[in-house]
């Protein structure tokens, strides 16, 4: 059973609730890292968390939540093993593991409806990475990290 760490901040804490829903759904091994209530909090503290998690566990994937998953996607992609992907529609979702092998999935709780953040995590989770010419770029963002 593929696990998979979730996290939010106060603003992605709804979509979160409902992303575990569709989680469960889909029979995943799901761990939630929080945040756990609507109480203000700090989007880095919950990627940092889930990236932490993601180290430990580097076969898991992730799913960050916030207001509108662009300061969540950027704390977590501060890390050399992270490549979280800001994901609108299915077409992202698919694109993110396809040409980037993405694993953590980002989006923003305050812009998107249940059905879209349905669709897009099951999108997510089907899509293969294709590798092929993908590889060789995946492999630049690695030398950038050991460079800068």
């Amino acid at each position: 059973m593929q696990k998979v760490f979730i996290a939010s901040d106060h603003g992605g804490f709804k979509a979160k609730e409902f992303a575990k829903i569709c989680l469960n759904e889909l029979k995943f091994d799901v761990t939630d890292l929080g945040t756990f209530s609507e109480e203000s909090c700090d989007y880095p503290d919950y990627a940092n968390l889930l990236a932490l998690n993601l180290k430990q566990n580097p076969n898991a994937l992730g799913i960050l939540v916030c207001g509108t998953g662009i300061g969540i996607s950027i704390a977590a992609n501060r890390y050399n093993h992270i490549r979280c992907a800001l994901c609108h529609d299915e077409n992202t979702a698919k694109l993110a593991k396809e040409h980037n092998n993405a694993n953590v999935l980002a989006f923003g709780g305050r812009i998107l409806d249940q059905n879209t953040i349905k669709n897009i995590i099951k999108t997510f989770f089907v899509s293969k990475f294709e590798g092929g010419r993908h590889e060789k770029r995946l492999k630049k963002l690695g030398e950038c990290n050991a460079v800068c």
